[in-house]
């Protein structure tokens, strides 16, 4: 009778155990895994769920993680070879390595001052050169300018790089100012001082003026009512380095709805904000013998003409038809990228048209109080650019950095 017992214990374990790493049984094509456990005791729910490489039937590495089954790399369809091993000339490349350290070592205002020469060398020459059929090569270090191109492009490039290591251009400075007056109606007047140059934008407009017209000019604008400088008149900008003058003001709107099933009233309300004003940056340079200025000029102006009301019904626990209020801005925006050159002698002044005020103003006293629809605020935006020539004035961008000013300043 023991051994019966025995013997019938023996095979109920061996019946447990087969159970226990044998599939789920399957009813009409689904399967009930819900008790079935494999080794380690994970459920085939829990090995379905940690990869979609683990097929059924296969153990896991670990109670603790499951090893995906590696998938095999695609291979590229197209040839990939080694090459020759060296560089090819045949459009009579060489390599040259130029010095740019008194340049960089002098600039202290940006973590990566050769990044101003790369960026003048591919305006000058254009993108598609370094992206031609001759293969060709621009890596710049702080203290290094590598390039590998045709003796033509070294030509341009050593011209480019002299007039950043230019020991004469070191403490050049222009200034900077950003003015607008609201009616265009100046140009009556100052027409006979205004030298017209080229410009690719649509409604922008560049004039040269002497530096005795540009005071003058500066003059009869500061008599007008509607004249405003935007920008501080003793704010200068180094030789061959980027600044931003920027005044923005940030306008909060109701973006939209967030479900919230956990808070009363079962939803609130996504904010957002859009930045309104302008962003001017100057990114000027000299030439090697200092009788002419590059520079890249870039203005953003946007302005919140009004912000449009969207009534939603949002479905709530507390109440079925529930209505909330989002909001839609109607932004009107001014963008301008150009290049301009000129003589030192000279000062450049940039007419941007009748554009959104760059720097938003609020309503006026008669308005607030009669509660008055104002209409959005437009103004002609002038910017000023003109040579300071040498100065010893130590120079920061305006981007809030302290700035040090020396001798007349």
């Amino acid at each position: 009778m023991l051994a019966r017992l025995t013997l019938f214990s023996t095979a109920v374990s061996w019946c447990g155990l087969c159970l226990a790493q044998s599939p789920p049984a399957t009813t009409g094509g689904a399967v009930d895994d819900s008790n079935w456990r494999g080794a380690g005791g994970a459920s085939r729910a829990a090995i379905s769920a940690g990869s979609d490489d683990v097929r059924y039937g296969q153990r896991p590495a670990s109670d603790e993680s499951l090893t995906p089954v590696a998938t095999t790399a695609r291979q590229p369809i197209a040839k990939v070879t080694s090459g020759t091993g060296s560089l090819p000339n045949e459009h009579g490349q060489v390599w040259r390595e130029y010095d740019i350290s008194p340049y960089t070592l002098r600039v202290t205002s940006t973590n990566r001052p050769e990044q101003a020469i790369v960026d003048w060398i591919l305006r000058e020459t254009g993108y598609e050169a370094w992206h031609a059929e001759s293969v060709s090569i621009l890596s710049a270090g702080r203290r290094t300018l590598r390039v590998y191109h045709t003796p033509e492009m070294h030509a341009v490039v050593s011209d480019m790089v002299d007039r950043f290591v230019n020991s004469q251009a070191e403490s050049h400075a222009f200034s900077v100012r950003v003015i607008t007056v609201d009616s265009p109606n100046w140009r009556a007047r100052a027409q006979p001082m205004l030298q017209p140059i080229a410009v690719e934008s649509p409604g922008v407009q560049a004039w040269l003026l002497t530096k005795e017209d540009a005071a003058l000019l500066l003059s009869q604008l500061r008599q007008r009512t509607d004249f405003r400088e935007h920008s501080s008149p003793q704010m200068l900008v180094n030789n061959g380095q980027s600044t931003v003058v920027s005044a923005t003001r940030s306008r909060p709107y109701i973006k939209g709805v967030i479900s919230r099933p956990d808070i009363w009233p079962s939803f609130e309300t996504e904010m957002s904000q859009i930045d309104e004003g302008y962003a001017l940056e100057l990114n000027p340079l000299l030439s090697v013998d200092g009788a002419s200025i590059d520079a890249v000029v870039k203005c953003n102006v946007d302005q919140v003409e009004k912000v449009l009301p969207v009534m939603l019904e949002v479905p709530s626990q507390v109440a079925r038809a529930q209505r909330t209020k989002i909001e839609v801005p109607q932004v009107v925006s001014c963008r301008v990228h150009e290049r301009f050159r000129w003589p030192t002698s000279h000062v450049l002044l940039v007419g941007l048209g009748v554009v959104p005020t760059p720097v938003p103003q609020e309503p006026n006293v008669v308005q607030r109080t009669l509660s008055l629809p104002a209409s959005p605020a437009r103004a002609d935006l002038l910017v000023v650019v003109e040579s300071q020539g040498p100065t010893d004035a130590s120079i920061t961008s305006a981007n809030g950095e302290k700035t040090k000013y020396r001798g007349r300043y």
